[in-house]
């Protein structure tokens, strides 16, 4: 039996990231969420190398590329390799209607498209608050956008209120991410969870929140992504856990 797909528990379980060598990762585990995709897109080559060295029934998720989510004014954006004249940089990040965001969706679904993904998440920075131009700027970016076959999972990580994200997750056909550990997701099927750590980066998640994510994700189709340090044994602890369960 796989160690993250369980029958009769649609719940399956990786990492945010490749932790280990790729051929390793796949002995373990069944899903990946690409980072890469966020800071600094790889070339299509490189991603349909992955596809095709993946097992078969090996899925892939991935995060947009930052200049959708985030503005220049992130440190995330050293890694970017973009170059951009002071007089652009109200042209990125925030969902802003510019041919710049356009853009980068178009080169984050090509990849997207090259990977099979199902799910494309969009992440977005703190500053991203629950502001009257944000939620225009989301509406208009979704409204607008060719998504293809992809769903879309947004994860608000600034002060918005609940009532607010689950009348745009319905209105957008959105699924809230969130760390289910430390609150709730208010919309969406499947779920799509990822686990920063809760405390911290570096902390490691005890039996007792193992177990309590099981009983988070009983009975609903979830994609459950481990983003902490600890995140390859975390991981397989929580597959274990699952398999034992089925």
């Amino acid at each position: 039996m796989s160690l993250n797909r369980h029958p009769g528990a649609p719940v399956t379980v990786g990492c945010c990231g490749f932790t280990h060598s790729r051929s390793e990762y796949y002995r373990h585990f069944r899903l990946v969420e690409i980072q890469e995709s966020f800071y600094r897109l790889p070339r299509i080559e490189t991603v349909r190398h992955w596809r095709e060295q993946a097992p078969a029934g090996f899925e892939f998720t991935m995060k947009a590329w930052q200049p959708i989510t985030h503005p220049p004014s992130s440190p995330t954006y050293r890694r970017s390799g973009l170059s951009i004249a002071p007089g652009q940089r109200e042209h990125y990040g925030f969902f802003r209607a510019s041919e710049e965001v356009r853009s980068a969706w178009e080169r984050t679904a090509a990849l997207a498209r090259a990977l099979a993904c199902r799910v494309v998440l969009l992440q977005c920075p703190a500053s991203f608050r629950e502001r009257p131009e944000h939620v225009e700027n989301l509406r208009n970016f979704c409204r607008d956008l060719d998504r293809g076959p992809f769903l879309l999972a947004w994860e608000p990580r600034g002060p918005w209120r609940a009532e607010t994200i689950q009348g745009l997750c319905r209105e957008l056909d959105l699924l809230h991410c969130v760390d289910p550990l430390v609150q709730a997701a208010l919309w969406g099927d499947p779920l799509y969870l990822r686990l920063h750590g809760g405390p911290g980066y570096r902390h490691k998640y005890t039996a007792e929140e193992l177990s309590r994510l099981r009983g988070l994700v009983q009975g609903r189709a979830a994609y459950v992504l481990f983003n902490n340090l600890d995140r390859f044994d975390d991981a397989q602890a929580f597959a274990r856990l699952l398999e034992r369960e089925a």
